[in-house]
């Protein structure tokens, strides 16, 4: 999968708040006796789950190109030399 940095940058930074964000959630509400706590908590969590599969394929894209780019530089090098 093919992400813009911006894109990337964005829904990494989502992704790294989600797991807070659910702890949060979860204090609170036992906390304050508030509805649904362990219910929004587990939607959190499943959309970090889901939203993590983007983030990781990314990365792992984004590494892969850049490996074979500076495999080919470092071709490139050794054939000037």
């Amino acid at each position: 999968m093919k992400l813009s940095n911006k894109a990337y940058d964005v829904l990494n930074f989502i992704v790294r708040a989600l797991l807070p964000l659910a702890d949060l959630v979860l204090a609170l509400a036992t906390i304050w006796g508030l509805p649904y706590g362990k219910e929004i908590n587990a939607t959190i969590i499943a959309i970090h789950a889901f939203l993590a599969v983007f983030v990781t394929g990314a990365n792992a894209s984004y590494k892969k190109n850049n490996k074979t780019e500076r495999d080919l530089d470092a071709m490139l090098e050794n054939v000037k030399e």
